[in-house]
């Protein structure tokens, strides 16, 4: 198979969706690597470097796509690229689409195979290829909280472990999945006051269990939060409904009830977020204030992180891309169910029930496609 892999174009993304390594691993099962020049600067892997691995490298983003059977990204595609993708071309990369409804539309106008990272699940629900990004996003939430909780960047001007003498800031983490239990590792690292909410049970148990004296456990709902949010000085949004919107737990009104300089940071913000006043943000421009309250909702947050994201990434992603190319898509998904499951538009048609129901559109079982 031809395998295309085209420099990230969103802002101040720099991770790239294949390493030398991963190039080396197509070539030795016998597939061609194309390689948009500069695409792994941002991660500190040179053009050389993927030429040293046998990949070719092309200079703009449309030979690569022109060429390419699989194209291998990292993040959606954005406007100017809807058009380089082709009818029957697969795409396997983070998608999202029930965050956003043009992006549908476009990728089915296209008629390719859209194989999304995010919703690639195994037997027992966990989500293999989101797990690395949620594992960096959740250690970031804390690092970006502390830093936004700091007085010239508008936060309550409160040292996350406080020192001897002073009580440290108060942390609540929105869900005790993989993005909930990272930050609350780095948060009680630094000495904080640490929160996890949710509404399993069996999770609540075992993060009990795991976690140091500092991390409390809370059973989740409306009026729980409500209270939680008047004290927290740092709350971090890391709840997923696979494929779908975030529910929304933290509400335009509850901003009322909080301090002024309260940090929020969203994770949950590349599907829809979980904070009603939560709008996509980028590296660039990271924080906006509503009700003196910061808002941080940067949808890729381990874009600053390239290095460590990309070699995260990338060792989770090529077990099941070499999958794909070694069997063809429909092979591939036919025998395996983790990957059938990462099957979102194909060919014209939604066939993830999730992305259907977001934006009332027509439902085709992936069944029924292979």
């Amino acid at each position: 198979m031809i395998i295309g892999v085209p420099k990230e174009i969103k802002n101040n993304e720099n991770r790239v969706a294949v390493t030398p390594a991963g190039a080396q691993e197509f070539i030795k099962k016998g597939h061609t690597v194309y390689v948009q020049t500069k695409a792994g600067d941002g991660s500190g892997f040179s053009d050389e470097e993927y030429k040293g691995a046998g990949a070719k490298i092309l200079s703009t983003a449309k030979e690569v796509f022109d060429i390419a059977e699989m194209i291998v990204k990292v993040k959606e595609p954005i406007e100017q690229e809807y058009d380089l993708i082709r009818k029957d071309q697969l795409v396997f990369t983070y998608f999202h689409f029930a965050s956003y409804e043009p992006l549908a539309h476009a990728m089915l106008k296209t008629g390719a195979v859209c194989l999304a990272y995010e919703t690639v699940e195994r037997p027992d629900r966990s989500l293999p290829l989101l797990v690395p990004m949620s594992e960096v996003a959740g250690r970031m939430s804390i690092q970006e909280g502390a830093k936004y909780l700091e007085k010239p960047l508008k936060g309550r001007g409160i040292l996350l472990g406080g020192v001897p003498g002073v009580m440290p800031a108060k942390v609540l983490i929105l869900g005790g999945g993989v993005v909930g239990t990272n930050a609350a590792k780095i948060a009680a690292g630094m000495g904080a006051d640490v929160t996890i909410t949710d509404v399993n049970l069996n999770r609540l148990r075992y993060l009990d269990d795991v976690m140091p004296k500092n991390v409390h456990t809370m059973a989740s709902n409306d009026y729980v939060l409500r209270e939680l949010v008047k004290t927290s000085d740092l709350i971090v949004g890391g709840v997923l409904i696979p494929g779908a919107k975030a529910p929304k737990l933290i509400t335009r009104d509850m901003l009322k009830t909080m301090r002024p300089g309260t940090v929020l940071v969203d994770v949950a913000v590349d599907q829809g977020g979980c904070i009603e006043t939560c709008k996509p943000t980028t590296h660039e421009d990271p924080t906006y204030i509503i009700d003196d309250i910061v808002h941080y909702c940067v949808a890729n947050m381990p874009g600053a992180v390239p290095y460590t994201s990309t070699l995260a990434l990338t060792n989770a992603t090529l077990p099941y891309a070499l999958k794909l190319a070694n069997n063809g898509w429909k092979k591939a998904c036919r025998e395996n169910d983790d990957l059938k499951k990462g099957l979102n538009v194909v060919q014209g048609k939604v066939v993830y029930k999730a992305v259907a129901d977001a934006f009332n559109l027509p439902y085709t079982s992936v069944e029924e496609i292979l």
